[in-house]
């Protein structure tokens, strides 16, 4: 029987947390993590109709987009979506701006959809895509798990979705201790050969104190050797949008069409102009109009979103951008089928269905 935690720990491989804006509500948010996962419904925004439907198809596992908890709780009243939620039992749980960053998740489907080839972040990088340090490590053979363990934990070797990454290569380690040291092996005065492991791992700028003082917790010897490399210039940032040339340049009625096929989106707010050839675009699902003025710089003729406001609207405007708002949450719906295929994968055991009953709130219609 997969509990709650187990579930988590495959939503996280997906998703990671640690990509999450600061301001961002994610993890679990209603529940217990040793609670059995009957089975798993998929949604973008968890309403009362959506909480219906769970009940209706057993699903005591929610997986939302949104948070169903953005700020500090005053009350939790009876008619509210939070007290029928405990109530009821369902677990929730929320990825949302850990879907957006990581590499595959919403804006990468958005930068696939425009044609963007070798797309990178527009902006709002997260500390994990912030410089990292290479760390190099001379450690005696016997004490190289505890010292790695150390390090480990401290925040050293995620590389992506994979955690404990590090390269061990053997030499031998001279020194002489010298009259005041305090050696853990060999004697003052004389030279020592040691049989050494040269441990290589990757550290984020965030967390490079942390590591250090790890080392110096862990490490038998008195002075431990270690080197600190910066790989700034290397550095591939974890951040919010899409940004890039197009793989060749497309009509932006031939990228309108593909847009419609693949998100469902029937309408669309369009600022600047509506017939060109798009050679770069940006995308960013959701809210993203404050990454405007990136997309202006950078001098793309397209940009794909949810929604801006409109003094952004005027500012793409004027500087001759297209700007395609599908509706905040049409820009974003599309990727659950995706998140369940992937899901599944590693949860069989427990079936996963997407929402019927989560749609976009507005109902465009023409008056």
């Amino acid at each position: 029987m997969l509990k709650v935690k187990d579930c988590i720990k495959q939503i996280e491989k997906i998703a990671p947390p640690k990509l999450a804006q600061s301001w961002d509500n994610t993890g679990l948010l209603v529940g217990d993590i040793n609670s059995v996962v009957k089975k798993i419904l998929l949604t973008i925004d968890i309403t009362k109709d959506v909480i219906k439907e769970a009940k209706q198809a057993k699903c005591n596992f929610i997986i939302s987009y949104h948070p169903v908890i953005w700020d500090g709780l005053k009350t939790v009243e009876k008619d509210s979506v939070v007290y029928e939620l405990v109530q009821s039992n369902i677990n929730v749980y929320s990825i949302h701006t850990a879907l957006d960053a990581v590499a595959g998740g919403v804006n990468d489907g958005l930068a696939e959809i425009v044609g963007i080839k070798n797309a990178r972040p527009v902006g709002d990088f997260v500390e994990g895509g912030q410089e990292n340090y290479k760390l190099v490590i001379f450690v005696p053979v016997k004490s190289l798990q505890k010292v790695a363990d150390a390090v480990f934990k401290a925040g050293a070797g995620w590389i992506g979705n994979y955690s404990h990454c590090s390269f061990n290569s053997t030499g031998l380690g001279t020194f002489v201790p010298l009259e005041g040291a305090k050696p853990a092996i060999g004697n003052i005065g004389e030279i020592e050969n040691v049989e050494e492991i040269k441990f290589e791992t990757i550290v984020p700028m965030g967390k490079i104190n942390d590591v250090v003082k790890a080392i110096y917790t862990a490490h038998p010897y008195e002075v431990p050797a270690f080197d600190v490399i910066n790989l700034n210039e290397v550095n591939d940032k974890i951040g919010l949008g899409r940004i890039g040339l197009l793989e060749k340049p497309m009509q932006l009625s031939s990228i309108l069409k593909k847009i419609r096929r693949v998100t469902g989106a029937k309408a669309a707010g369009i600022v600047g102009p509506n017939k060109r050839l798009v050679r770069k675009a940006a995308v960013c699902a959701g809210s993203c109009g404050k990454l405007i003025m990136n997309v202006i710089a950078e001098k793309c003729d397209l940009y794909l979103t949810g929604e801006i406001k409109h003094h952004q609207a005027l500012a793409a405007q004027e500087a001759g951008v297209t700007v395609v708002c599908l509706s905040h949450t049409v820009s974003e719906r599309f990727i659950l089928k995706k998140v369940a295929k992937e899901l599944q994968k590693g949860i069989k055991p427990v079936k996963i269905i997407i929402s019927k009953k989560d749609k976009d709130p507005f109902d465009w219609t023409k008056i």
